[in-house]
C-alpha cells in the first residue's frame, strides 16, 4: 500500500531524538523482516524495506537514549500507520526468548481439568439452557472428550426450549475447535463455509466448513440461541460470535468484543532486547467479507457486560409469550374491532411477526403496531406498553332524583349558566351531559329555565371549555334544536360491535320546545378538557356545517374503544368497539376536535364575538363575489353557475368554518376553482389597494434605450446547420414593437430569417401584450391568404374580435415551407400561449415541452364590497379559429410532451431526423424495390413512396417511432402485404433484433425437456395418431436432435394407422425443415417435387424436393393424413399445408388460413434505428397459385374448436368403410 513508505518515515519522524549507538539502524531492518515474514496483513507492506533503506542512507534516524521511550514510540509508528492496536514494540532486557515447541499429548486427567474449568451449563428458568464456555477447545481434544461431553452436557441442553451461549469470559480457544461449536447449531446439509483463515508464515489459507456429521444431535434451528459477549470475548470466542451472527443464527448481547486474533506472537527484533508482538493469521469472513479483527464483534443488543444473561432471559421471556401475545390479539380482534371487513386481513398480517426479530416488549409493541397500522391506518387501534395501572374511567351512577320541582329547578340552575350577551348574542355553558334518567326528569324545567331564554337571541354560543363529557344520549336532543324540524336531517350512524347492532341518528320527531333553527349562527367553545359526549356534540356541529368552533383542540377522550391487558405481559390492547360515520359519510377515527379558529381557551370567548362580527359581513361579500362573476368572467354560463353554488353554500352554513378574511378568501378560492375549473380565478386579502397593470403601451424608449431593451429581451443564435434560435420572455405591446420595430428588423430579425429552421423559445415567456401576438404570427404565413389566429371574446364590452394574421409586416417574411418549433414550459402564459396556440391550431409549428400554464389574455382585479377582499377575473376568452370553442384552461397541450430543461435538445433530435427523413423513406423504398418477393408490386411500391414524401406527408414526424409506424402503414396499404412493415428498435434492444441476430441455441441438456415441451402426441380410438407442434425450427437444429425427436416423438405415432397433425395454432418458423417433415409421409425412392421457391434479392428460382434419407422410419403415402388449420395458421406451417394439399397427399380440415408468409428478411436503415421486414421468398409453383397473403383454403371449412372433432369423425368413417 501506497502508506507503506509513509509509515516508516512516520516512525523516523518519532524517532527524531538525539541518542547513544545502542539503537541501530539495522533494529528497524530487522523489525521490517518480521513484519514482512509474519504479520497477517502483508498487502500492507508494499515498499517498506527500500523506504527504510532510504531513509538510513539520508541519515535522517537520530537515536534517542531511553530503549523504553524508542519502544513506545515504535509502537505508536506502527500502530498508527497500519491501523492495528495489536502491534505491539516492547523492550524486555534479560528476557528469555525460545521458539514455540510441540506440547505432548495431556493426560486425560489434564484434559478433564481443561475441561471442567472450560464448559459449564444448567437449565434456567423456562427451560433455558446456559452454556459457558471460557476457552474454545481444539479438535483433538474434542475427540476425546466427545462422547463425555455429550452424556453430561449436551443431552441436557438439548431438551431446553432456549439456549443463552456465555462468551463474555473466553479469550482463548483454538481455530480447530470453531466448525465443532458452530456445527451444533446449523443444519448437517448443505455444509456451510463459514470461515476462511489466511495464515502469514506458511502463505496459505484454510476454509473452514460446517461438520457433515457429529457426536450427538443439533440443535434444532427452530430454537432460539442468544449468545453473551463482552470486551473480554477474544481471539477464537470472537470469531465463534461473529459467525453465528452472520448466519442469523445468533443474537449477540452485550459489549463490543476485544477485536483480537486467532494467532499472535511474539518475536524478539534481531539479536536485541526489543520484541514485536504480531498477528499471524486473519478470518475473513465469506459471508460478509469482512473481519472481525481490531474492530471488534459489535452486538446485536447493546447492555453491560454484568447485565447481559439478565437481558438475554428477559428477551427469551418475550418471545416465548409471544405465541399467547399474538393469540389473544387476533382473538380481541376477531371478538371487538368494530371494522369487521378488516380483521381478517390483520389477523394475516399479525400473524407475520417474526419472533426472532423482538427483543423486548416495547419492541414486540411496536412491530405489532407498525403491522396493524399498515393494514386498517386506524389510530384508535394500538397496543402499548403499560407504565401505570390502567385507569378506569367511572361514570356516575344512576340517580334516583325526587320529584320535588324546586329540587330540579335548583338543580338545572345549578348546572347551566345561561347570559344574553350584548347584541342579542345566547351564552350557554354546562359541564357535563346527564345520563338517560336525569335527563328525562329535567327536560321540562332545562325547557324553562334554560331553553327559554335564549331561543330568541341571533347567535349562540355553546361553552363546552369545561365540560368532561358523560352519556351521550343529549347529543341528538341538543342536534336536533339546531336544526329544522324538516326536512329531517341525518346526524351521524353508530355501528356497535359488542352489540353488532347500526343505530342512525336523525333530527328528533315531537322536539319538545322550539327550534333554535339551522339559519342562525351558533359557536361551541372548546378546550383540552372538553371530552367524549362534549367533543362528539363539537364534531357533530362542526361537520353538519352548523357551528363555528373556537378555542383549543379537546381531549380525544372517546368512548368507542376498549383497551385489555393481556395476560402474563405490560401489553394493553386499546380496540374500538365503536364505529362512528359522520353524515358526510366519513369515520370518525378518534383524535380531538380541531377548531375553526384556534385560541388559548381563556380567549376563545373574546375571539367567537370577533367571528359573529365577522359573519355578519360574509353574507354580502360572498353574495358580491358571484355579482362580479356574472358581470366580468368570460364566460358567462360558467359565471352563473359559480354564483348560484356560493349562494348555496352560504345558505347551507357552509362559511361558517371562516373565521377571518384570509380564510374566506382560501375558501372562496377553492370554490370558485372547484365550480369552474379555471385556476386563474382566485380571491386574495390585501390591506392596500393592488396595482392594476396599465393596458396602455406606457412610455415609449428612447433611441439611447432601444439597444439596451432589445439586448434584454432578446436572445438570438444561429446554431450548426443553419438552424436559428429566439428567445423573449415578455411580448411587448403592439405600439412598442412598431416604434422600435426598425432596430428589432437590424438587431434580432435579420439575423434570422434566412435560417432553414428556426426555434422559438418560449420556456421563460410569462405573457405580456396580446397586440403582439398577430404581429409576430404574421412573419411565418404568406401575404395571401389571410390566416385567422383566433377571436376574443370580451365580457366587459360584450364583443367579439377576429385576429387575423396583417397583410404587410417590417421586413422580410419567414418562408411558410420552413419549419418552426416552439419550446414551452408550465410557465409559458397568457400572450405567449396565445402566440404558441394559434401557430399550434394552424399546423405551422410543432410544440415542444411541458403544457402551458392555462393563463388569460386579460385578468381584471376587482374589490369585493368595501373589504380588504379583491377578486382576479379573466375577463377575456380566446376562441379556436379552427374548433370555434373555447381553447382549454388547462394550458397549451404540445405536440411533443417533455420535461421543459429537455425540450431544446429534443427539438434538435427532431430538426436531425426531419432532414433525413426524404433519404430513410426513398431508402426504405429501394430496399422494397430490390427485395420484395413480388418485384413488380415492390417497384410500384418504391415509386409511390418517393411521390408521397415529395408531397410533404412525412413533414410532421416528430420520432422514429412514428416514423416507422407511418412506413409501416403506407408500406402496407400500397402493397397490401401485412407482412411488410418497419419496426423500431431501440439502441439497448438490438440484441434481440429478428432475422439479424441468431436465435441462440440451447444448450444439448435442455433439448429433451425442449422436445417433450414443443411435441404432443397421442393415439386415439381405431389407433388414429396425433401429432401437435406450433412452430417449425431450424432444420440444423432439427438434425441435432433428430434420434432424440424419434424416440420422443415419432415413434409414439409411427405405427398408427391413420395420422391428425395439428397446426391450428401453428405460427410457423424457418421453411428449411418442411423438405424433410414432407418426405415422412411419402415413399422412399421415389422423389417428389413439393415447391417451387422464387428469391428476390438473388432473383433465382429454386426447388424443394424430398430427401432419400430421414431419421426413424417412413409414414409412407398409404395411410391417411388430415391436417388441421385455423386462421392462426402462418408462414412455415402454410407451406406445408400448400404442399401436402397440393399434391393431394392430405386432406385440410380447419379454416382457412392466415395468409402469411416465408420468413421475412430484416434490413437495417443505415444511421437509424429502424428496420424493415420484408418478404424475399414466396412459392411459385407451376399452377401460378400463391398461398402468400391469400390463405390456404381446407378441404372441409369448419370452425377451428370443432376441427379435431370432425377429423375423428372422418378417420372413423374412412376406417369403418374400409373394415
Amino acid at each position: 500500500m501506497a502508506g507503506s513508505a509513509y509509515f516508516w518515515l512516520t516512525v523516523l519522524l518519532f524517532s527524531n531524538v538525539p541518542g547513544g549507538e545502542m539503537f541501530q539502524s539495522t533494529l528497524m531492518l530487522d523489525m521490517a523482516k518480521i513484519l514482512l515474514d509474519m504479520y497477517c496483513f502483508p498487502e500492507n507492506l508494499v515498499g517498506m524495506k527500500e523506504a527504510i533503506g532510504q531513509a538510513n542512507q539520508s541519515g535522517e534516524i537520530l537515536h534517542v537514549t531511553d530503549p523504553q521511550t524508542f519502544a513506545t514510540v515504535l509502537s505508536a509508528g506502527v500502530q498508527g500507520a497500519l491501523n492495528d492496536p495489536r502491534l505491539w514494540v516492547s523492550y524486555e532486557p534479560g528476557a528469555s526468548f525460545s521458539e514455540p515447541v510441540d506440547l505432548p499429548t495431556p493426560s486425560p486427567e489434564m484434559i478433564v481439568a481443561l475441561v471442567q474449568h472450560s464448559i459449564q451449563f444448567e437449565i434456567l428458568e423456562n427451560n433455558v439452557g446456559y452454556l459457558r464456555i471460557d476457552h474454545v477447545i481444539e479438535e483433538d481434544i474434542i475427540k476425546m472428550v466427545g462422547p463425555t461431553l455429550v452424556d453430561t452436557v449436551w443431552k441436557y441442553i438439548l431438551n431446553t426450549d432456549a439456549l443463552v451461549l456465555d462468551l463474555r469470559y473466553s479469550g482463548s480457544g483454538q481455530v480447530s475447535g470453531i466448525p465443532f461449536v458452530i456445527s451444533y447449531f446449523c443444519d448437517a446439509d448443505p455444509e456451510i463455509h463459514i470461515d476462511s483463515i489466511y495464515d502469514r508464515p506458511s502463505n496459505s489459507t484454510k476454509d473452514i466448513w460446517t461438520l457433515p456429521s457429529l457426536l450427538g444431535e443439533r440443535y434444532s434451528r427452530d430454537k432460539d440461541l442468544l449468545v453473551l459477549i463482552s470486551k473480554n470475548t477474544q481471539g477464537v470466542a470472537e470469531d465463534v460470535a461473529y459467525i453465528l451472527k452472520h448466519l442469523n443464527r445468533g443474537l449477540l448481547v452485550g459489549e463490543r468484543t476485544a477485536g483480537g486474533s486467532l494467532n499472535i506472537q511474539k518475536f524478539r527484533i534481531g539479536s536485541s532486547d526489543f520484541f514485536i508482538t504480531v498477528p499471524l493469521s486473519r478470518s475473513i469472513s465469506p459471508i460478509t467479507g469482512q473481519s472481525w479483527e481490531v474492530n471488534g464483534v459489535f452486538p446485536c443488543v447493546l447492555v453491560n457486560a454484568e447485565n447481559a444473561l439478565e437481558k438475554a432471559t428477559s428477551i427469551l421471556a418475550v418471545r416465548k409469550s409471544m405465541p399467547n401475545v399474538i393469540q389473544t390479539v387476533i382473538e380481541m380482534l376477531d371478538n371487538y374491532y368494530s371494522f369487521v371487513d378488516r380483521v381478517p386481513a390483520l389477523i394475516r398480517q399479525v400473524s407475520k411477526v417474526a419472533y426472532s426479530a423482538v427483543i423486548s416488549e416495547q419492541d414486540l409493541a411496536a412491530k405489532l403496531n407498525s403491522e396493524l397500522q399498515a393494514t386498517c391506518e386506524d389510530p384508535r387501534l394500538m397496543i402499548k406498553i403499560r407504565s401505570e395501572p390502567p385507569v378506569t374511567i367511572k361514570h356516575n351512577p344512576t340517580v334516583d332524583l325526587p320529584d320535588n320541582a324546586t329540587f330540579l329547578q335548583h338543580l338545572v340552575d345549578s348546572v347551566f349558566q345561561v347570559k344574553i350577551l350584548p347584541g342579542n348574542i345566547g351564552y350557554l355553558r354546562f359541564d357535563e351531559f346527564p345520563d338517560d334518567s336525569v335527563l328525562v326528569k329535567l327536560t321540562p324545567y332545562i325547557l324553562k329555565g334554560v331553553w327559554e331564554p335564549i331561543e330568541d337571541t341571533d347567535h349562540l354560543i355553546i361553552d363546552l371549555r369545561y365540560n368532561i363529557g358523560g352519556s351521550s344520549a343529549a347529543v341528538p336532543v341538543l342536534l336536533s334544536h339546531f336544526q329544522d324540524q324538516t326536512p329531517p336531517v341525518r346526524f351521524f350512524t353508530v355501528y356497535n360491535r359488542l352489540t353488532n347492532a347500526t343505530i342512525e341518528f336523525s333530527t328528533l320527531p315531537n322536539l319538545k320546545g322550539n327550534s333554535y333553527g339551522s339559519k342562525k349562527g351558533v359557536y361551541v367553545l372548546t378546550s383540552h378538557h372538553t371530552a367524549t359526549s362534549a367533543e362528539e356534540l363539537a364534531y357533530l356541529m362542526q361537520s353538519l356545517s352548523r357551528a363555528t368552533v373556537i378555542g383549543e383542540i379537546t381531549s380525544g377522550s372517546l368512548l368507542h374503544s376498549g383497551s385489555f391487558q393481556i395476560e402474563n405481559t405490560n401489553l394493553v390492547i386499546t380496540i374500538p368497539f365503536i364505529n362512528f360515520l359522520d353524515n358526510n359519510g366519513e369515520y370518525w377515527l378518534g383524535g380531538g376536535v380541531v377548531p375553526d379558529a384556534i385560541v388559548l381557551a381563556e380567549e376563545a370567548l373574546d375571539k367567537t364575538k370577533e367571528i359573529i362580527m365577522f359573519h355578519a359581513e360574509v353574507f354580502g361579500l360572498v353574495e358580491d363575489t358571484g355579482k362580479l362573476l356574472n358581470v366580468h368572467y368570460a364566460i358567462p354560463e360558467v359565471a352563473a353557475k359559480i354564483s348560484s353554488v356560493l349562494n348555496s353554500k352560504r345558505s347551507e352554513g357552509l362559511y361558517r368554518p371562516v373565521v377571518d378574511y384570509e380564510s374566506l378568501a382560501s375558501q372562496l378560492t377553492s370554490d370558485l376553482k372547484e365550480t369552474s375549473g379555471d385556476h386563474r380565478l382566485h380571491v386574495f386579502y390585501s390591506d392596500t389597494e393592488p396595482n392594476v397593470p396599465d393596458e396602455h403601451a406606457g412610455k415609449i424608449p428612447s433611441p439611447e434605450e432601444l439597444s439596451y431593451i432589445i439586448n434584454a429581451l432578446f436572445k438570438i443564435e444561429v446554431l450548426p446547420n443553419n438552424i436559428g434560435y429566439l428567445r423573449f420572455d415578455m411580448m411587448a405591446n403592439a405600439e412598442i414593437i412598431k416604434v422600435i420595430g426598425p432596430q428589432l428588423l437590424d438587431q434580432v430579425w435579420n439575423k434570422l430569417v434566412n435560417t432553414d429552421t428556426l426555434i422559438i423559445d418560449m420556456r421563460y415567456n410569462t405573457g405580456g401584450y396580446s397586440t403582439a401576438v398577430p404581429i409576430l404570427c404574421s412573419y411565418f404565413f404568406d401575404p395571401e391568404p389571410a390566416r385567422h389566429l383566433y377571436t376574443v371574446f370580451d365580457r366587459s364590452s360584450l364583443t367579439s374580435s377576429e385576429i387575423w394574421t396583417m397583410p404587410k409586416v417590417l421586413g422580410q417574411r419567414y418562408a411558410s415551407h420552413k419549419d418552426i418549433y416552439i419550446l414551452t414550459s408550465h410557465i409559458t402564459g397568457s400572450a405567449a400561449e396565445a402566440f404558441t396556440r394559434a401557430m399550434k391550431d394552424l399546423n405551422r409549428a410543432t410544440v415542444i415541452g411541458e403544457p402551458t400554464i392555462g393563463g388569460a389574455l386579460s385578468v381584471g382585479t376587482y374589490r369585493i364590497e368595501n373589504s380588504n377582499l379583491y377578486v382576479s377575473i379573466p375577463n377575456q376568452v380566446v376562441l379556436s379559429a379552427v374548433t370555434g370553442r373555447v381553447w382549454s384552461l388547462s394550458g397549451a397541450e404540445p405536440h411533443v410532451t417533455v420535461q421543459g430543461n429537455e425540450a431544446m435538445n429534443v427539438a434538435l433530435c427532431i430538426i436531425e431526423l426531419r432532414s433525413k427523413i426524404p433519404w430513410i423513406v426513398r431508402t426504405a423504398g429501394k430496399l422494397v424495390a430490390d427485395n420484395y418477393a413480388f418485384a413488380e408490386t415492390g417497384a410500384g411500391v418504391a415509386e409511390k413512396m418517393a411521390e408521397i414524401v415529395s408531397k410533404g406527408k412525412y413533414s410532421i414526424i416528430n420520432s422514429e417511432v412514428e416514423l416507422a409506424q407511418k412506413l409501416s402503414e403506407d408500406l402496407q396499404k400500397l402493397s397490401g402485404d401485412k407482412h411488410l412493415k418497419v419496426a423500431h428498435i431501440p439502441e439497448n434492444s438490438k440484441d434481440h433484433i429478428p432475422g439479424v441476430v441468431p436465435m441462440p441455441i440451447p444448450p444439448p441438456e435442455m433439448f429433451e425437456d425442449l422436445i417433450e415441451f414443443s411435441f404432443q402426441t397421442k393415439v386415439f380410438e381405431n389407433t388414429v395418431g396425433y401429432l401437435r407442434f406450433d412452430m417449425f425450427g431450424d432444420i440444423e437444429l432439427i438434425t441435432q436432435v433428430s434420434d432424440l425427436m424419434v424416440e420422443h416423438v415419432w415413434n409414439k405415432i409411427a405405427n398408427t394407422t391413420a395420422l391428425i397433425v395439428d397446426l391450428r395454432y401453428n405460427i410457423g418458423g424457418p421453411t428449411s425443415s418442411i423438405p424433410a417433415l414432407c418426405s415422412y409421409f411419402f415413399d422412399d425412392g421415389n422423389p417428389v417435387l413439393l415447391d417451387t421457391i422464387y428469391s428476390r434479392p438473388t432473383d433465382t428460382t429454386s426447388e424443394l424436393w424430398t430427401i432419400p434419407l430421414v431419421a426413424g422410419e417412413r409414414y409412407g403415402s398409404e395411410r391417411e393424413l388430415i391436417l388441421l388449420t385455423s386462421n392462426v395458421t402462418s408462414g412455415a406451417a402454410e407451406e406445408f399445408v400448400f404442399v401436402m394439399k397440393r399434391l393431394g397427399r392430405a386432406l385440410v380440415v380447419g379454416e382457412v388460413t392466415s395468409g402469411g408468409c416465408h420468413p421475412p428478411q430484416t434490413y437495417h436503415v443505415a444511421d437509424t434505428n429502424l428496420y424493415l421486414n420484408i418478404p424475399t421468398v414466396r412459392s411459385s409453383s407451376l399452377e401460378g397459385a400463391s398461398w402468400e397473403g391469400a390463405g390456404i383454403a381446407p378441404n372441409v371449412e369448419v370452425s377451428a374448436g370443432t376441427a379435431l372433432e370432425k377429423a375423428k369423425e372422418i378417420m372413423r368413417s374412412h376406417l369403418h368403410g374400409l373394415s
